[in-house]
């Protein structure tokens, strides 16, 4: 894989959640001579952790799912904006990485990916030129969606002058959601501008996003008819690329996106393509939440084993105990997520014990709110807990944590930092 020199391919020694940087050269993935380890102190809290095992752990379960499917996997980078991990991903099986802006983009391909799905359409003359300028790299495939016969003019009067053909998917959207066409009249619109700039927009496929809706038979409904939009549009010979593309599913429905777009993919003339993006690090929220359900009604997931794990802690110390019952964390909403649950007390540790320990649920250790730089831990009355204490929390919603952070640090199990992981929002 092609890595290109990215901005940020050193420890930018002025982000929150490192350790001392001695000089200003040490590599992302060098990190390690420096020796820190987390417990020892040497990281700077709070800090935003990965545990390197759950992480590999996550990866390999869901490749093996849609394995099992015979599926491809292009998950959302919007999550973490992190392309040494959209490379973890490639290398790992994925067959793309799945964007959401034209900055993003950019972004992962300095960072050596080679294949975008942006699922979102492509407007404005400055997005246009930064996709037009990367189109310019051979060995770079992308695509992004159209809905309007608009947004089709637009694109076709901006490539058709720069010389380089695009690839665009339709996208098809319900009432009251988000993008997409709502009903045959607009497809049809969208076809016939697509027509009018042959060799220049190429359409590549089909794609939606059914998180919009909130009910199965819906989400079901939906998905079969792009799987009879799909068949139709190729019975017409619509599509230029072989073979064409059918994409769809983020992080709580993807199993059910296989199951009905699978089919599709069986006689070889259609790609399935899903993009859950959140597994890579999970979380104890929303997303353990789509998971639990994902196994109740799955069979394949059920014989997988262990499921997904939570892959990212936030560290911080115990800076004040004012008064009994109340501890107050340095952590707040500048490090956390807090739009979906607020992050959970998971481990204690003292300085200078042997490991830290799992705080039960049953402790009755709880966040009950958080400022931008603290956060209220309620504490029974018997907690052993003192100022200087490092406690680690889960959190629910991977993608607004992540987008608080510049660097993450990875650890292995004996929290010895071995890579910095930086991120592009």
């Amino acid at each position: 894989m092609k890595v290109t020199n990215y901005q940020g391919a050193v420890i930018d020694p002025h982000s929150k959640g490192l350790g001392l940087v001695p000089g200003n050269r040490i590599q992302l993935t060098d990190v390690a001579r420096l020796e820190w380890n987390l417990l020892r102190e040497d990281v700077s809290l709070p800090a935003a952790v990965l545990y390197a095992d759950r992480i590999e752990h996550n990866l390999q379960w869901m490749q093996a799912f849609v394995t099992q499917y015979a599926v491809k996997l292009a998950p959302h980078g919007k999550t973490t904006m992190a392309p040494q991990l959209f490379r973890r991903q490639i290398e790992g099986g994925a067959w793309g990485i799945t964007l959401a802006t034209a900055h993003q983009v950019r972004a992962a391909w300095h960072g050596g990916i080679t294949r975008v799905l942006m699922a979102n359409q492509l407007v404005g003359r400055c997005n246009m030129a930064l996709i037009a300028e990367l189109l310019s790299d051979p060995d770079f495939e992308f695509f992004c969606l159209v809905d309007s016969a608009e947004g089709v003019t637009q694109l076709g009067e901006f490539f058709s002058a720069a010389r380089k053909p695009l690839q665009v998917l339709l996208e098809l959207g319900v009432p009251g959601g988000r993008n997409g066409v709502r009903d045959d009249a607009q497809r049809d619109a969208v076809l016939a501008a697509l027509a009018r700039y042959p060799g220049v927009l190429q359409l590549a496929g089909i794609e939606l996003y059914e998180g919009v809706l909130k009910e199965e038979h819906e989400i079901r409904a939906f998905l079969r008819h792009a799987v009879a939009t799909m068949r139709l549009l190729a019975s017409t010979g619509r599509f230029a690329r072989t073979p064409a593309i059918l994409s769809g599913a983020g992080s709580a429905w993807y199993d059910v996106v296989a199951e009905e777009f699978a089919p599709a993919a069986a006689a070889g003339q259609i790609e399935v393509v899903l993009r859950p993006g959140c597994y890579l690090t999970h979380d104890i929220g929303i997303y353990r939440q789509a998971q639990s359900d994902i196994f109740a009604r799955n069979p394949v997931a059920q014989k997988m084993g262990q499921g997904l794990l939570p892959a990212l802690h936030l560290w911080a110390y115990v800076q004040s105990i004012p008064e009994a019952g109340r501890a107050i964390i340095a952590l707040g909403k500048r490090d956390a997520a807090f739009d979906a649950g607020l992050p959970q007390p998971a481990r204690h540790y003292r300085p200078g014990d042997t490991a830290p320990r799992e705080i039960a649920a049953s402790e009755g250790w709880e966040v009950s709110s958080m400022m931008d730089q603290h956060a209220y831990l309620k504490i029974p009355a018997e907690a052993n807990l003192k100022v200087g204490d490092m406690l680690a929390f889960d959190i629910s919603h991977p993608c607004l944590t992540f987008d608080k952070w510049r660097q993450l640090l990875m650890v292995d199990s004996s929290y010895n930092v071995t890579e910095v992981i930086e991120t592009f929002f």
